[in-house]
């Protein structure tokens, strides 16, 4: 799956990328901004992330940038299956890309294919509690808070919120289906 938003393309990567998405991800120090979708810092990360197998309802996209005339990786965004009807949301931005909507952006054409395209009706998301910024989109496109999670592995110990979406009753009923 591809989508094309007005600034943004979001679309699979390709194994033979690992060595540009590195050098984009160490030189802008990109961070995770959700549990489920770390940032591939390291090179095994990276080809390992670029070359995950997918089961029908995962959907990993790097997002590229059409701002500066040329598409640039900013950052990545995906579902990851968590049950028959159930999937995580995560993605992580690089900091030049944070601010400017592009999670708002690239999260909401993924919700749109979720709720479209995908065998899918619950989203789920488990940013870091002191994530501000992820709490603030998530709370945006509606997700609702369910609670606090685990400690999480690579946030340093710090709890993860637990929010939903639940894609069929939280669906608009006058918005257009996009095409599949």
């Amino acid at each position: 799956m591809f989508a094309r938003t007005k600034r943004l393309t979001l679309r699979p990567g390709w194994p033979e990328e690992t060595n540009a998405i590195m050098a984009a991800i160490m030189r802008e120090s990109a961070a995770a901004l959700q549990a489920g979708l770390p940032c591939p810092r390291l090179p095994e990360r990276a080809a390992a992330f670029l070359a995950a197998p997918h089961g029908a309802t995962d959907a990993r996209f790097l997002i590229l940038s059409h701002e500066c005339g040329y598409p640039t990786t900013v950052g990545g965004i995906g579902l990851i299956a968590r049950a028959r009807d159930k999937a995580e949301l995560a993605c992580w931005l690089m900091p030049a890309a944070r601010g400017r909507g592009i999670a708002s952006e690239a999260a909401n054409a993924v919700i749109d294919m979720a709720r479209d395209a995908l065998p899918l009706r619950r989203l789920e998301a488990n940013p870091h509690v002191g994530n501000a910024a992820a709490l603030r989109v998530l709370a945006k496109l509606g997700f609702r808070d369910e609670g606090r999670g685990a400690a999480l592995p690579h946030g340093g110990g710090s709890a993860s919120a637990s929010l939903v979406l639940d894609l069929e009753a939280d669906s608009d009923p006058n918005r257009m289906p996009i095409a599949a």
